[in-house]
């Protein structure tokens, strides 16, 4: 398996990623499948333009892209302490093998080199049990809750916040 930062070329296979992750996984992102298929594919171009602060990774086994992990560090002087994880996904063939936590590990491993930068905070949907555990396997710590974080057509999803203190 190989980790990288995604780039442009990597647009078609990452948006293609994306909707499925979208699709299946509907009250874990804030994005709906529909707000994806409606920006399309020019908006990953712009999202995989990244930066040392801000940028997505990709799993990759062979060509292909199994899973992806991104991160976005505050700008404003008084939040440039913060980044998130956002948009954390790893194919179903591959969940409990290791890829989820390999692309946390990697992405905690290039921020930490951040200047300034003291916390990492993500928010994982209350009913993703193995998704808190790994967070928390990493050393991520819970803050606290939102209630009714995300509206769905059919329910609302609880979302918790968590914290990894780099210092």
């Amino acid at each position: 398996m190989e980790i990288r930062v995604l780039t442009v070329e990597d647009a078609e296979e990452y948006y293609s990623l994306r909707l499925r992750m979208l699709r299946e996984l509907p009250g874990a992102f804030a994005t709906s499948y529909e707000e994806a298929k409606e920006e399309g594919i020019k908006q990953m171009v712009e999202r995989l333009k990244s930066t040392r602060e801000n940028f997505i990774l990709g799993a990759f086994d062979g060509d292909c892209l199994i899973g992806s992990v991104g991160f976005l560090r505050q700008q404003r002087n008084k939040l440039r302490h913060k980044g998130f994880v956002l948009g954390m996904y790893t194919h179903p063939d591959v969940r409990r093998r290791g890829v989820g936590k390999a692309l946390l590990e990697n992405l905690l491993a290039r921020v930490r080199s951040l200047p300034g930068l003291e916390q990492i905070q993500l928010g994982v949907a209350a009913d993703n049990l193995a998704a808190f555990q790994l967070y928390a396997s990493l050393g991520f710590e819970a803050f606290g809750k939102e209630r009714e974080a995300l509206k769905l057509p059919d329910r609302y999803v609880d979302e918790i916040h968590m914290v990894l203190k780099l210092n």
